[in-house]
């Protein structure tokens, strides 16, 4: 049997199970002892009578001095035949009396014989007896019926399981209700985690107290996610920075190769070269505009104007203008398109689906297909782009939407991208409270799933 996970439930289980034992093991005691006090004094009882009868025995009239008789006074019999729960009873067993045994109207039939040595008292059924032997194979007994006393203890049992149980939920609600107090501030900790976690920065952690154990935890941890936030404030604005001063020397790089080329410029050695700058150009251009959107993204300052979308129409339209490019590239583009309704700022989803197509295209295998599926479910578009590619390697699949991140075979820098498309992707996708994911078979296959919520 498998503990459930959740601290709180470990915790509140041991005090259950804690509680339980000991409520039981106090029920058990006090059962026990009662019992015992109850069957002590029942005991008592029967002894004190035992005498009586003894004293009752003497030699009968005649010849033989052995043979004796018995007889009862009048305030000795007064302690037994007597109506209602202590009614008393006896037996005497006489070697050698006129009559060899002899009882009381009350006492039971078939009353054995004890045998000598054996315990004093004995539990007999619903009957308890005291016995003594004044003679060798004399015998006088004295019981009665327990039966009443038995079911006030019997009552007394359910009583105190009863008030157990009642103890015991009282004890595992008040015990559950402290328990959560305890853990709120983890629970606190853990959502701001989350939060945090999701992207945002700003949260955390409430705390009232500032001397516990918990409370200076957090304390830290607000103090650790101040610095993290800080860090990542730099680290995008390093990014905007540095992406915006690197926008005017390589537009002039681009402006200056371009210039070449229109001119009369004869030496193939020179307008190669020309060439080659304007690509570079072009390159680090591209990925210019790329980190300073990612930039723009990560400080939130991309506002997005939602409206009710079809990803089927969208991917259509992005199928439509990415024909020519699987043309040259021998790829056949196959679509399944079902309506597939969601709330998007269109064109900033059309760039999403144009990047993952692009991709599914220049990083398939000559002659391959590229398939795109749209469809509705629970509440949210989907939209699977898969190609039968070389695929990706399993070690790689965690970090392809890492930013500059290039795998060994699908995302070679070959290719000419940048290496933060899907990363830029990811972060359009989770403005819009969507995901996107990823699967590959090395060799076979390899699907990208987008999913953006109808509202």
């Amino acid at each position: 049997m498998k503990l459930p996970r959740s601290l709180r439930w470990r915790i509140q289980l041991w005090y259950g199970v804690l509680l339980g034992l000991l409520l039981a093991g106090f029920g058990v005691t006090a059962y026990q002892l009662e019992r015992g006090r109850v069957l002590q004094r029942i005991d008592e009882t029967l002894q004190q009578r035992v005498p009586l009868l003894v004293e009752s025995q003497h030699p009968a009239p005649g010849p033989d001095r052995q043979l004796r008789e018995f007889t009862l006074s009048a305030v000795n019999a007064g302690q037994f035949d007597r109506a209602g729960s202590e009614s008393f009873y006896y037996v005497v067993w006489l070697r050698h009396g006129v009559v060899p045994r002899i009882t009381s109207r009350t006492a039971p039939a078939g009353v054995p014989m004890p045998a000598p040595g054996a315990p004093t008292t004995r539990q007999r059924g619903e009957y308890r007896e005291t016995f003594l032997f004044p003679g060798p194979g004399d015998c006088v007994l004295v019981g009665r019926s327990v039966s009443r006393d038995f079911d006030a203890l019997q009552h007394l049992r359910w009583m105190l399981t009863g008030t157990g149980l009642l103890i015991l939920m009282l004890g595992i609600a008040v015990g559950a209700w402290m328990t959560a107090r305890a853990l709120k501030p983890i629970q606190a900790i853990s959502e701001a985690a989350d939060s945090i976690a999701a992207g945002d920065l700003t949260r955390r952690i409430p705390s009232d107290e500032t001397q516990s154990e918990l409370g200076q935890l957090s304390a830290v941890l607000n103090s650790t996610f101040s610095r993290l936030e800080d860090a990542f404030a730099q680290q995008a604005r390093f990014t905007a920075d540095a992406a915006h001063e690197l926008r005017t020397p390589v537009s002039v790089l681009l402006t200056h190769s371009e210039n070449g080329l229109a001119g009369e410029c004869t030496n193939p050695e020179h307008r190669e070269a020309f060439e080659a700058i304007r690509r570079s150009a072009q390159r680090m251009r591209r990925l210019v505009a790329s980190l300073l959107e990612l930039a723009r993204l990560d400080a939130g300052q991309e506002r997005l104007e939602r409206h009710p979308v079809d990803l089927a129409v969208l991917a259509q339209e992005t199928l439509h203008a990415l024909k020519p490019l699987a043309d040259t590239r021998g790829i056949v583009l196959e679509s399944k398109l079902a309506p597939a309704p969601c709330s998007a700022d269109a064109e900033r989803l059309f760039q999403v689906i144009s990047n993952l197509i692009t991709n599914a295209i220049v990083h398939n295998r000559t002659g391959g297909s590229v398939r795109v599926e749209t469809r509705g479910d629970s509440g949210a578009g989907v939209l699977v782009v898969s190609d039968d590619g070389p695929g990706i390697a399993e070690k790689d699949l965690p970090r392809v939407f890492e930013r500059f991140f290039r795998g060994d075979v699908s995302r070679s820098g070959k290719t000419g991208g940048t290496g933060l498309g899907l990363a830029i992707s990811k972060a359009i996708v989770e403005a819009h409270g969507g995901t996107i994911s990823i699967a590959s078979e090395p060799g076979i296959c390899t699907a990208l799933t987008l999913r953006i919520p109808e509202r």
